[in-house]
């Protein structure tokens, strides 16, 4: 009768530690959206004082561009330079060997 008791407890015990898992899971994975607040939708209006300092997109990606391509020259010339520096001094090798 002990056995049969112990294990009717531990089964039910067992069922209810999965339920309580199996809500928990549910539970993280539904994101419930709660409606922000006065001061969080005051906080994420738009300030028109703070308009002057937007950076428009279409300036800002020319911008971006043009450092791109002054990027790519610079590595560029650094290349070149070392190529240059490499040639002339294998250059000079082959003077001083003959």
């Amino acid at each position: 009768m002990a056995s049969l008791l112990r294990r009717h407890t531990f089964s039910v015990l067992r069922a209810h530690h999965f339920q309580t898992a199996e809500s928990l899971l549910l539970q993280s994975r539904r994101a419930l959206h709660v409606e922000p607040g006065l001061r969080e939708k005051a906080l994420l209006a738009e300030d028109p004082a703070l308009t002057r300092f937007k950076s428009y997109k279409k300036s800002s990606s020319r911008i971006r561009s043009i450092g791109d391509y002054l990027t790519i020259a610079v590595v560029a010339g650094c290349c070149y330079e070392i190529y240059v520096r490499a040639v002339t001094r294998e250059e000079a090798r082959k003077a001083d060997h003959r």
